[in-house]
């Protein structure tokens, strides 16, 4: 696959959405079969073949599918559309099983096929939006640093940009070709050749590697992104190996006798065996003077060999400096990568921030990391996020956060922690009392997890940001974290807590909670079910003051009119306001006229509306009954006190 331009394929037709089955909640009674079966590409590692993966936890986030059978009515309720069917394997909570080598930044599309006796759904063509999802996820995927590209190369982001429109061009009109002599008429089979074109594809152009070389010669000196008094960065593009000549060159402002660079960042580079050797001699001529390195996605497209070596170098090189900042990161380091920079590690009693983002840190590499590194009395930021540390892995790096009383910033997201992880983290979190900013999204907490993390949250007064989306925290465990949150954290500017099967339930503690948080500026609670119940109670939490409000997110949630007029209501006379996203609900044809009536002197404040379904796909004689009363349903309920 070259990477030269195509013509753009005309968008797809609207796709209704479909069903999300989940047998384990469906009717016993019920006679019609109905059956989820998971469709992953195949993953980019050492093993190229098609993943069998199984979900994790009970309802791993984006396939928690139908709620069952709803009340009054006998008909599936799909709240995902097929858009979201297109996620990350870590953002689903997706494990591969024993013998896959993945690295945990796989950023590949799932597909979820429906079988059932009495529906008739069509699958093809996905919409424009899913297209560009996909577009986008195999871009990602290929500027990812992964096992292959240890030995390929890692592409820059215009050239998989272009690579990436071009696969999934390709793929949808050999699937569209498909489609059109498809016996069966679904579209199921037009979905897994979609798939597996795309796949195939993208193998293609991560063998191929990098095509930078052939446009021309490249001038290594642009790899100098910045070059000032105490700051020296050679992370700019193009993305190259460096060999030994070229380090004599990129690195010979270190070598001047006065400089007084403290802060070097040698991203974005491959380094080679004879590079660090050259690089080696010349850090260790100024370790004593630096005091903030980054070496993250440093060794891309190395074999494992040969980036262990060049590790250590560097590691020996750096020994015995003083650090406050230290950026590993995007290097699939392993216990191996982290026993690699032991002698760097080791002698870091000063460290503020530490990254180990993206870096396979499973659990024997976060015990190597607590086992290792001599002090975090100084720890300001510690992030691991998108790693396969699981529960035991989480354990140890509880340990490093109970050791860290001066944390402010903590991201452990997508890092597959189950509830045991969870409390372990939730319990030490409760001796940082100076945290700002909490990152715990995508893991699978569970409820009694929750409930730990709402007691420790009473400590966070100084918290400016919490994400704590796809944790499975259903009802009680929101309710819980809602109601600590509304005692502490004055100064809340973020509250995230997406995809956690929250109902209107929830809804009175998560707006007595939104009623205290006066400078609250982006609020995400999409992806649950609050319905139009919820939607108005939210609605009428923001109504007054919140002048620093500039987004808020309720797309998925079973709205219809009468809670997407009361969302729009709520946000058009804020100053500031950037974006109500309520696409992906349940809104009449002309509830949307009515939504985008409100916003017709600020039409840019409202997301796209493209993907609500008009009737509903849980629509029975309940929902019939609401809509048929939904302006009583809002007077009734937004004249309801907010207790604070």
């Amino acid at each position: 696959m070259s990477s030269g331009s195509h013509h753009p394929t005309p968008p797809a037709p609207p796709l209704p959405s479909p069903p999300r089955p989940d047998p384990t909640r469906l009717d016993p009674n019920r006679k019609s079969r109905l059956e989820g079966r998971i469709f992953p590409l195949p993953v980019v590692g050492e093993k190229f073949s098609p993943l069998v993966a199984k979900p994790r936890g009970r309802n791993p986030p984006g396939f928690v599918v139908n709620r069952g059978l709803r009340r009054g009515g006998g008909g599936i309720s799909p709240l995902r559309r097929f858009s979201s069917w297109f996620r990350d394997l870590n953002e689903e909570g997706i494990t591969p099983l024993p013998g896959c080598r993945c690295l945990p930044s796989c950023t590949l599309p799932v597909f979820f096929e429906m079988e059932s006796t009495n529906l008739s759904i069509k699958l093809w063509p996905p919409s424009q939006s899913t297209r560009l999802m996909l577009v986008d996820r195999m871009s990602r995927n290929l500027t990812t640093p992964s096992i292959l590209s240890r030995r390929y190369g890692v592409l820059n982001k215009k050239e998989a940009e272009e690579d990436a429109k071009q696969i999934e061009a390709v793929a949808f009109a050999t699937a569209s070709q498909h489609f059109e002599k498809e016996p069966d008429g679904d579209g199921s089979s037009a979905v897994q050749l979609y798939a597996k074109e795309s796949s195939r594809l993208m193998l293609e152009v991560i063998k191929r590697g990098p095509t930078a070389k052939e446009d021309g010669e490249i001038n290594i000196l642009d790899k100098i992104k910045k070059f000032h008094e105490n700051v020296f960065d050679i992370s700019g593009d193009p993305r190259v190996d460096i060999s030994a000549d070229d380090a004599l060159k990129l690195l010979n402002p270190l070598k001047d006798p006065g400089n007084k660079y403290t802060k070097i960042c040698f991203s974005n580079c491959s380094f080679g065996l004879d590079a660090a050797h050259i690089a080696e001699a010349i850090l260790s001529s100024i370790k004593n003077q630096l005091t903030e390195v980054d070496l993250s996605d440093f060794v891309a497209g190395k074999s494992e060999t040969d980036a262990l070596e060049v590790m250590n170098k560097f590691s020996l090189a750096l020994e015995g400096c003083d650090l406050r900042y230290l950026n590993l990161s995007n290097n699939a380091l392993g216990e191996k990568g982290v026993r690699a920079f032991s002698a760097l590690l080791k002698t870091q009693c000063n460290l503020e921030e530490l990254y180990l983002i993206n870096n396979g840190i499973s659990e024997e590499a976060a015990e190597a990391v607590l086992e290792l590194i001599p002090s975090t009395d100084r720890l300001k930021v510690l992030q691991f996020h998108n790693n396969m540390t699981g529960d035991e892995g989480a354990i140890a790096i509880s340990k490093l956060v109970k050791n860290s009383s001066l944390l402010e910033d903590f991201r452990c997201s997508s890092t597959r922690v189950d509830s045991v992880g969870g409390i372990a983290l939730a319990e030490a979190l409760g001796t940082c009392t100076h945290l700002k900013k909490l990152d715990l999204r995508d893991n699978m907490f569970d409820v009694e997890a929750a409930l730990v993390l709402s007691k420790a949250l009473s400590t966070f007064s100084d918290l400016s940001e919490i994400y704590l989306s796809y944790l499975n925290l259903e009802n009680e465990g929101s309710i819980a974290l809602a109601n600590a949150l509304k005692e502490s954290a004055p100064s809340l500017e973020v509250l995230d807590m997406a995809g956690n099967e929250i109902t209107a339930e929830a809804a009175p503690a998560l707006a007595a909670c939104i009623v205290s948080k006066q400078f609250l500026t982006k609020l995400n609670l999409a992806e649950n079910e609050l319905k139009d119940e919820g939607a108005i109670l939210i609605a009428k939490a923001l109504e007054e003051d919140h002048g620093q409000l500039y987004e808020v997110d309720m797309s998925t949630n079973s709205i219809r009119r009468a809670g997407a007029r009361c969302l729009a209501q709520a946000v058009l006379s804020k100053p500031g306001f950037k974006l109500l996203n309520i696409n992906g609900n349940f809104i009449s044809d002309e509830g949307v006229d009515e939504v985008k009536d409100i916003f017709k002197n600020s039409p840019s404040l409202i997301g796209p509306l493209d993907e609500n379904d008009p009737e509903g796909e849980d629509y029975d004689e309940e929902a019939e009954e609401v809509d048929d009363n939904e302006d009583e349903l809002e007077f009734q309920l937004k004249g309801l006190e907010i207790k604070h």
